[in-house]
């Protein structure tokens, strides 16, 4: 599933292209991805221009400028394989060029086309109202932004300090902290020194001040090289992302730890149902 990093850099190449632009058709293939597509989905967008394209964790919200006080927001998720591409205007006719698991399609007046494509139909769009959005279901009891300026180490011990759960799993709590996923995660901890094993109570206070840090470093090194490809994920253009090949421990189960001096190997266990990789000797 594309983890913060990867949705923003979706959202950063959204921005440079549909800001400014008019949605002159927008059509549904389907009824349905996870969730029922709204019905009025074209009516609300046809006609009407992008004002904004921002981010909340993993999700995307599209601002319209639809001419009314408390404006349209489009909710978009990708769920586990869905990515959006863009495209120049198809060479004939209104379905040219569309693929079979192609269902949300976007055509601009700038003769582009925006399309949103999910084989495994686990991404989903909702509408809401600009007014709406901190009290919409998605959104209200999520945690602050990872890379915000309210996420840091006060704030974070303040949400680990009561909790006995192990420091991986409260970190992949949205209403700890908003965004984060598997990976990320892991080589957060690994960088910050900190055993995915820990009880998230025993991080509040000075492990909080090296981990917050840490998940900011990690994020924004993966954000400037495009997120991480490992199966579906790929940008705007169809580029994969690049920052795989500077995992320290995700994925490396077996390899040696990249820590100077140190001669252990990265191990991998399973939380909650996921993998979770790190080095025993240097996190603790």
């Amino acid at each position: 599933m594309p983890e913060l990093p990867e949705v923003e850099t979706v959202r950063t190449g959204l921005e440079q292209s549909l800001v400014g632009r008019r949605f002159d058709r927008v059509e549904a293939r389907r009824p349905d991805l996870r969730f029922p597509i709204p019905t009025d989905l074209a009516t609300r967008l046809q006609g009407h221009r992008v004002l904004r394209v921002n981010r909340r964790a993993k999700y995307l919200q599209i601002i319209i400028d639809d001419n009314s006080a408390d404006r349209t927001v489009v909710i978009l998720h990708l769920g586990m394989s869905g990515r959006v591409n863009l495209m120049p205007a198809p060479d004939a006719g209104p379905h040219a060029d569309l693929l079979k698991h192609d269902h949300l399609v976007f055509d601009l007046d700038d003769g582009a086309r925006m399309v949103f494509n999910d084989p495994r139909r686990f991404g989903f769009i909702a509408l809401s109202r600009e007014s709406a959005l901190d009290d919409h279901d998605y959104f209200k009891d999520m945690g602050p932004e990872p890379l915000g300026n309210a996420f840091n180490a006060e704030i974070l011990s303040q949400a680990l300090k009561d909790k006995d759960t192990p420091i991986k799993a409260a970190l992949l709590d949205q209403r700890v902290v908003a965004g984060l996923g598997n990976i990320y995660v892991c080589e957060a901890l690994y960088d910050a020194g900190i055993s995915p094993k820990r009880k998230a109570r025993t991080v509040a206070g000075l492990r909080a001040d090296r981990l917050v840090p840490a998940i900011k470093d990690v994020l924004q090194r993966a954000i400037a090289a495009g997120g991480s490809t490992l199966r579906d994920f790929a940008q705007l253009d169809g580029q994969s992302g690049y920052f795989q090949h500077s995992f320290r421990v995700y994925g490396r189960e077996g390899e040696a730890c990249l820590s100077p001096g140190c001669d252990k190997v990265v191990k991998r266990i399973t939380q909650s149902g996921r993998s979770t990789f790190y080095c025993s000797s240097c996190q603790r």
